[in-house]
């Protein structure tokens, strides 16, 4: 894979006097130097390009969120780390000490682009094509030397899927480049955000070799670049430019700067045909990594750890940096659905590793609850959200624990208001959080969404104004219908949800 010729990588001129005017001023898109105010104080988000991290940057990120914030940190839906509860500005010796062990971009102004998004497996999947990690920090360095890019949208967003096992090919991303392969040869087939929003991004129809997709991408950049209004304080989506510009003459302009044309694969007939997407195999294949799974490499296998909503205590923090040590090569992975992997660990050290698991409060059952519960931070952090989510999640979770046992997870989805931040796909079972007046009291509730709808995007809406005082029962009666009338053990939630007439609208 070739590397992108960069211009070199810019810091503030005087580090503590440039981080420091970007600490000082809030955006839209936390980031580690770009802070954003929330309800419970300040909220800083470090980028994990990829979600990969080690023992010393989790040992780092623990003690910032225990000098500077609640002493815990959260693991986002893009595999970043978010500390909440800031009171007092960081210390630009800090960030500046967070920089040098590469944790935040290199280039301050940059930091609050998206983190890229690849595969937690990559480079340790048994099946994948392709390792995607070196493109993850091919395009994180062009970036970083890259500064113009400050320019786009916060929410520019680029995913690297390499075909294995664990895909995030259906996550939501402004550009993906999905492996696939053809007559033994790996290529990336490109796909492009566009047309609705919360579409996952669609298919150009284009090969690109691998060599070629970073030269590709920063092609892409640059047209996207030229088409955006730098001036404006809302920046234009890259859906929004293709809506507008066409697909189509996007893509001209961009092989205008490129050095050879397009593969357009439509042309060809001999692409190894992808396995359809099923709703509910692929669901709950996201949290198959849970566990213990052998890895690529022969005798060595990861565990994929359930962090109950995302959160992560400090101290369990240091502890899991203590044994990917210990046990392992020193690395941690954070995945996109909010949970974190351990990797490289012996065969005959996995016993002992999952002791020390719970031994600091934590579980890698795939058959727990928590697995596959997300909450956004709610309206003790969130002045957009009704309800009290993360709260009323895990009260759900520890309520269900004794009541109810399932092979597979369900994905269930608490969301203080629309706008769905902790999760933007679908869900098993979405709760969207509403309030309603009685009493002159004003009461927290839930509206139950589940299987697929196109009247809206979280689902067929099938009760209303649910109090959290109703909501464990009904949930728990809704799980039982689903164990004791699906087809068979591998019939998903979601496929039972849209079949089953007490799964329907307004059910008895």
């Amino acid at each position: 894979m070739p590397t992108l010729r960069m211009s070199h990588c810019l810091l503030p001129a005087s580090h503590g006097e440039g981080v420091s005017s970007l600490v000082s001023g809030f955006a839209t898109c936390p980031g580690l130097f770009y802070a954003t105010p929330a309800e419970d104080g300040i909220l800083s988000r470090v980028r994990i390009p990829g979600g990969v991290l080690n023992s010393e940057q989790c040992r780092a990120i623990a003690d910032l969120a225990d000098r500077y914030g609640g002493g815990y940190v959260d693991v986002t839906n893009r595999a970043n780390l978010q500390i909440r509860e800031i009171h007092t500005g960081i210390n630009s010796q800090v960030l500046k000490q967070l920089q040098d062990i590469g944790l935040g971009s290199r280039n301050a102004v940059v930091d609050h682009i998206r983190n890229i998004m690849t595969s937690p497996t990559a480079g340790i999947d048994p099946q994948e094509l392709i390792d995607t990690r070196p493109f993850v920090q091919g395009w994180d360095n062009y970036i970083a030397a890259n500064p113009t890019l400050s320019g786009l949208s916060a929410k520019f967003s680029v995913c690297f899927d390499g075909g294995g096992i664990v895909r995030v090919s259906d996550r939501l991303n402004d550009i993906l480049f999905a492996a696939v392969l053809v007559h033994g040869d790996v290529y990336f087939r490109l796909h492009l955000s566009v047309g609705a929003k919360g579409q996952p991004p669609s298919d150009m129809g284009i090969l690109l070799p691998p060599d070629d997709c970073l030269l590709v991408l920063a092609a892409l950049a640059d047209i996207y670049l030229a088409h955006t209004d730098i001036t404006s304080n809302r920046r234009l989506r890259l859906r929004e430019l293709l809506n507008t510009l066409g697909c189509e003459n996007y893509l001209q302009e961009v092989e205008q700067r490129l050095p050879f044309l397009f593969f357009r694969s439509e042309i060809r007939k001999d692409l190894t045909p992808q396995p359809p997407s099923l709703p509910g195999k692929g669901e709950r294949s996201k949290y198959q990594y849970i566990g213990i799974h052998p890895q690529l490499q022969k005798g060595l296998f990861y565990i994929g750890v359930v962090l109950p909503l995302g959160r992560v205590e400090s101290k369990q923090m240091r502890g899991l940096a203590d044994l990917a040590t210990k046990y392992g090569s020193g690395t941690l992975r954070l995945t996109p659905w909010q949970n974190l992997l351990l990797t490289d660990i012996p065969q005959q050290r996995l016993t002992d590793v999952e002791n020390e698991i719970a031994f600091f409060g934590l579980d890698s059952s795939g058959t727990n609850i928590k697995s596959a519960l997300v909450a956004c931070s709610g309206n003790k952090g969130c002045a957009a959200s009704a309800t009290d989510t993360k709260t009323h999640a895990l009260a759900l979770a520890e309520y269900l624990k004794n009541r109810i046992a399932l092979e597979h997870p369900i994905n269930i989805h608490f969301s203080g208001c629309e706008k769905s931040c902790a999760q933007h796909s679908k869900s098993d079972i979405t709760l969207l959080g509403v309030n309603f007046e009685a009493d002159d009291e004003t009461v927290e509730s839930y509206h139950v969404y589940l299987g697929d709808s196109n009247n809206h995007k979280f689902g067929r809406e099938v009760y209303q104004y649910v109090t959290f005082s109703e909501l464990p029962a009904l949930i728990v009666k809704i799980l039982h219908t689903y164990k004791n009338n699906r087809l068979n053990i591998n019939e998903s939630f979601r496929e039972f949800a849209n079949r089953y007439p007490l799964m329907q609208p307004n059910p008895i």
